[in-house]
């Protein structure tokens, strides 16, 4: 058995994305079964894409609308002739609960995990007419649910599904209410956001609607007692009641599917609504939510309305004319905007919110019964069952409208919510604006024409002349940010524009606090100071938001014309115009503004653009921010330091160009000459005659070995400023003692010139030759003889003869004849050690011809097994050769090791040797020479331990002839 996808739920559910507006709002569509069906249906049910049919032979079948071949069939426990034909069914929200009720009064429960029904013996006698579900469904109970019988009494019970025998499924049945006035039609239970011990229930009767509110009891765990019995005991409910009438019409309670997205819905909240049909038509509302549990019933039935019976159009007869009688409806269920009945096998469709028809469909042929309209709340889907067929009532966007009805009921965001196309929005916003500006609320018909397409001019123009310029500037403002960035003109011109409302506005404001007049809407300076700070903070952030569409020069004329010094200063510091700011604020000679601009500058333009001006007056400040900028270039700044140098009057250690010098050389490590010239120029030329500064920065200089300024520059500009003891450093450096000696002596510094003349202690002539030069200017300075032999006996070079040149003809000899006497000892200790220094060379050289005498004889002692440290083989057997490191070799082989040790020309010269002498013809005394010759090159010192041996120490151990494996590890 299963549901024809062909034509079946499939089809039908695809239409439901469609969103062409000429497919009508509701579509009825039949439903073909792919089975035969033996008997009729007397009851349905569907919830959550579940079907459930149950039919007059007491069959239930239960199909998987989302899987067409899932089909249960089960019976009842019970024949019908044994308990009744099955009348009604009531299956939860989840598809989880099913609950069956019989014509005699029996009840069963039936799980979804379950296929045998279990009886509700607690509920026996009881005829169902209503269930409200626990709204903390799903679960594997049904927890605390109503039934509503027709004995008109709401029973309380809770049901969980059972294996043993003996345990009853329901755990407990509690009478908690008794409307007296006949069947209980309709329960609906809700919770309140915020207040999950409160419940809403909702009560139909015949002939009465009943709203509850209030708090639930609780006695013990879950299942153990009533949870409702409190509530209806303790709350007065508020009361719906319809006229009673003759003509008896059906009753129920619908309440609209659920709202699982209400942004994708475009519902405005999640609150659901009811409808109630009874005698006099329907009566439907929204379930508020949002109030006190006080006055929420009242609320909910004063928002509600009755769509009466005499609004559904009347039946054509077989001939075409209308039938006087008007015939109630059937049935009735809810969607999200529309009432859906069923009246004499038509489904009319209703607007829930104008009550006009939108859907008037014959279904069902004159006489056929029905079983009435259902809707799956979950999945929002609704259907028509009757004995033999299957219809469902496809929605296809049937929100289409209501923008339109909420237009026209100048409930303009409503109208905004539900409309879908631009053109929809657009007829919304200019309504809405329209009605706005009617009322005089121009505020908010600015931020509502903003998103219209009405004319730029009309809406401009009509706030001008209403004289509503924070209303026109906001507008401006709405149609800037809605210009595309291609729009370069259009948004320059608003932008423009807006720039001059906002300073008329702040002008206007200044002028009233100044006059401290009270302003014609009865606010005061205070207010007006408040609302000043609230309109300067909107243009600062209008400036941020839309600095790129403001033309630069056009924006500073407009402010600048209004004299608005601080928006001015506002607008050059956020597009990063510092150079407009600083020149601002030099130009006033504002220099604390201008530092505090100047401290958060970062490009280096703007501090050599600007540093001249600002060393002449804050010196000290721009140093200190000028310390903090390491990427500056401080070549460049040196026009601004020789200018503020030549105008101040400080010392040295209070000179801003000497510490801004200093502090890039030291910490920056600076080796520009241009800067080190600088600095050198400007302790120079300073007036002080104190050199303490420049000789320390020579030392400093010298110490670290470096030479970063020009020393032919430094010489000059020294000479020309008379800095002596710096010219006299300078000629050290250079190494030109002669011409810093000449200097230091020239301007009677002798001392400086003794200190000069000691420098070049590694040389000694051009030692004593400046000290000469020094002796020479002392003995003519100085009146006693004495005391200038005393000072230049510091060079122990200087001589008394060396002296004498330079006294006076007029000296006598006694004045220094002490010296003389001395000079002469000297000589004579001299002479006496030469002597003594003779002696030990001969003696020496004697020593020496004994050893050499001594060589002759000398031997070394070769044991009979010794063997060749070349070859290895007995020593002995051939001509050998040992040293006196007691290494022995065989001649030949000290010869072949030799001749790999010894460069090219002496291993040629043994090899011509060795040809000759192995070859016996030359003899004699040449032959004893040539073989001396070769044994003196060959024999001439051990090749394992002499020099020749330490040569060869980058030789590896292993060489590639070798075996290596009599060297492996």
């Amino acid at each position: 058995m299963a549901l024809d996808p062909s034509s079946g739920y499939v089809a039908a559910s695809n239409l439901q994305d469609a969103t062409d507006a000429a497919l009508p709002i509701f579509d009825v569509q039949r439903v073909r079964l792919q089975f035969d069906i033996s008997s009729d249906f007397v009851a349905a049910q569907v919830a959550n894409n579940v079907l459930v049919l149950a039919l007059s032979t007491g069959r239930i079948l239960r199909f998987d609308l989302d899987n067409a071949e899932d089909v249960d069939d089960i019976d009842l426990p019970k024949r019908p002739a044994e308990v009744g034909v099955i009348r009604r069914m009531f299956l939860d929200p989840s598809a989880s609960h099913l609950i069956v009720s019989t014509t005699q009064g029996e009840n069963y429960y039936l799980h979804t995990q379950s296929r045998q029904p279990k009886p509700l013996s607690r509920l026996k006698g009881v005829h169902v007419e209503s269930v409200a579900w626990n709204p903390s469904l799903p679960s594997s109970s049904t927890r605390e649910i109503l039934i509503g019988a027709a004995d008109g009494n709401v029973y309380e019970t809770y049901i969980e599904t059972s294996t043993e025998f003996y345990r009853r499924e329901e755990k407990y049945r509690q009478t908690v209410y008794s409307t007296q006035d006949g069947a209980v039609t309709g329960l609906w239970v809700d919770t309140l956001p915020g207040r999950p011990d409160f419940r809403r229930v909702l009560v139909a009767t015949q002939g009465k609607l009943l709203h509850f509110v209030g708090r639930l009891g609780r006695q013990g765990q879950e299942g153990s007692g009533s949870l409702f019995q409190k509530l209806f005991e303790a709350e007065t409910p508020t009361i719906y009641e319809s006229p009673k009438i003759s003509i008896p019409a059906p009753s129920c309670l619908a309440i609209s599917p659920e709202v699982s997205d209400p942004a994708a819905s475009n519902l405005s909240d999640s609150a659901r609504t009811f409808a109630w049909l009874s005698s006099q038509g329907i009566y439907h509302g929204t379930l508020l939510t949002n109030l006190e549990p006080s006055v929420l019933g009242k609320k909910v039935f004063a928002d509600s309305r009755l769509l009466p019976r005499s609004a559904t159009p009347p039946s054509q007869t077989t001939g075409g004319r209308s039938r006087s009688v008007q015939v109630p409806a059937q049935s009735a269920i809810l969607s999200h905007f529309h009432i859906i009945q069923l009246v004499e096998g038509r489904v009319i469709a209703f607007n829930r919110l104008n009550d006009a028809v939108v859907h008037d469909q014959l279904v069902l042929e004159e006489g056929q019964a029905s079983l009435g309209l259902f809707c799956d709340q979950r999945k929002n889907t609704f259907w028509l069952f009757t004995k033999r067929e299957i219809f469902e009532i496809v929605a296809n966007d049937e929100s289409r409208d209501s923008w339109r009805i909420m237009l026209q009921r100048q409930q303009f965001g409503a109208a905004s919510r539900f409309a879908k196309t631009a053109a929809q929005k657009d007829a919304v916003a200019t309504a809405s604006g329209d009605y706005l500006v009617n009322k005089g609320q121009f505020a908010e018909a600015a931020a509502v024409y903003g998103k219209s397409t009405k004319p730029f001019e009309q809406v401009a123009l009509t706030f001008i002349d209403k004289g509503e310029q924070d209303a026109l500037r906001k507008y401006l403002l709405m149609k800037l940010s809605m210009f595309k960035k291609p729009f370069i003109m259009q948004r320059i011109m608003l932008a423009s524009w807006i720039t001059e409302l906002y300073m008329a506005k702040l002008n206007l404001l200044d002028d009233t606090i100044s006059t401290k007049a009270e302003l014609s809407d009865g606010t005061n300076t205070t207010e007006t100071k408040n609302q000043l700070s609230v309109v300067r903070k909107e243009y600062q952030d209008f400036i941020a938001r839309f600095k790129s569409d403001l033309d630069r020069k056009t924006t500073y004329d407009i402010i600048s014309s209004h004299g608005r010094e601080e928006e001015l200063l506002h607008f050059a510091t956020v597009i990063d115009d510092y150079n407009y700011v600083l020149a601002y604020w030099i130009q006033r000679e504002r220099w604390t503004e201008a530092m505090v601009v100047l401290r958060k500058q970062t490009d280096p333009e703007i501090f050599y653009k600007y540093s001249t001006v600002l060393m002449a007056h804050v010196a000290m400040d721009l140093v200190e921010i000028l310390m903090r900028q390491p990427t500056l270039e401080a070549r460049k700044l040196i026009p601004a330091l020789l200018n503020y140098n030549k105008t101040t009057q400080a010392s040295l250690g209070q000179n801003q160009a000497v510490r801004y010098l200093q502090f890039h050389i030291t910490h920056q490590h600076s080796t520009l000459a241009a800067v080190h010239n600088t600095l050198l120029s400007i302790y120079a030329s300073h007036p002080t005659p104190d050199e303490a500064a420049l000789l320390s920065y020579f030392e400093t200089q010298s110490a670290a070995q470096e030479q970063n300024y020009d020393a032919d520059f430094a010489l000059r500009l020294c000479i020309q400023h008379k800095r002596i003891r710096s010219c006299v450093h300078i000629y050290c450096t250079m190494n030109q003692f002669a011409s810093a000696v000449d200097m230091a002596l020239k301007h009677d510094e002798v001392e400086l010139a003794a200190i000069v003349a000691d420098r070049p202690d590694n040389d000694p002539a051009l030692r004593k030759k400046l000290w000469l030069r020094v002796a020479k200017k002392v003995i003519g300075r100085e009146r006693g003889i004495k005391s200038a032999i005393d000072f230049l006996k510091r060079c122990e070079l200087l001589r008394i003869e060396d002296l004498i040149p330079f006294f006076p003809d007029f000296v006598v000899i006694d004045d220094f004849k002490d010296e003389i006497c001395a000079a002469l000892e000297e000589y004579s200790r001299q002479i006496d050690a030469l002597k003594h220094e003779m002696d030990d060379s001969a003696s020496t050289a004697a020593h020496i011809k004994e050893d050499i005498k001594a060589l002759d004889q000398r031997y070394a002692i070769v044991e009979p097994g010794e063997r060749c440290w070349n070859c290895r083989l007995p020593l002995l057997s051939r001509q050998f050769f040992v040293f006196p490191c007691q290494h022995a070799f065989h001649a030949d082989c000290l010869g072949k090791m030799v001749m790999r040790m010894i460069g090219m020309n002496r291993g040629k010269r043994i090899r011509e040797l060795q040809a000759e002498v192995g070859r016996g013809i030359v003899g004699g005394a040449k032959r004893e020479r040539m073989v001396k010759e070769l044994d003196g090159l060959v024999g001439g010192a051990c090749v394992l331990c002499s020099e020749m041996a330490v040569k060869q120490i980058d030789e590896p151990f292993v060489l590639p002839t070798d075996n290596k494996d009599e060297w492996a590890l």
